[in-house]
């Protein structure tokens, strides 16, 4: 009898993370979710093929990580440049 493949447990937690660093857990929760994501890839690509399923989430998890550790890189940029020159230039009028 054929068993059913099992979906992988850190795919799920990927996700799951991913998912919440745009909720509760801004910036843990992205890093969580890519390397969660990388290590149910890579569990994936290592089992014998059509054992483990859930490479969709784990895709999905870091998609979601890896863009919201981008807007987080693209504020923080512009808080630095933008708010930074403003305070350079103030500093200069004085």
């Amino acid at each position: 009898m054929d068993t059913p493949p099992r979906t992988s447990g850190t795919a799920i937690a990927s996700l799951v993370f991913g998912v919440l660093s745009w909720f509760a857990l801004p910036f843990i929760g992205a890093i969580l979710a890519i390397v969660l994501g990388h290590s149910a890839r890579g569990e994936i690509r290592r089992a014998p093929p059509g054992t483990i399923d859930g490479d969709g989430m784990a895709v999905a998890g870091l998609i979601l990580g890896w863009a919201h550790l981008a807007i987080i890189a693209a504020l923080m940029f512009f808080v630095f440049a933008f708010l930074g020159g403003l305070a350079f230039f103030a500093h200069l009028g004085h």
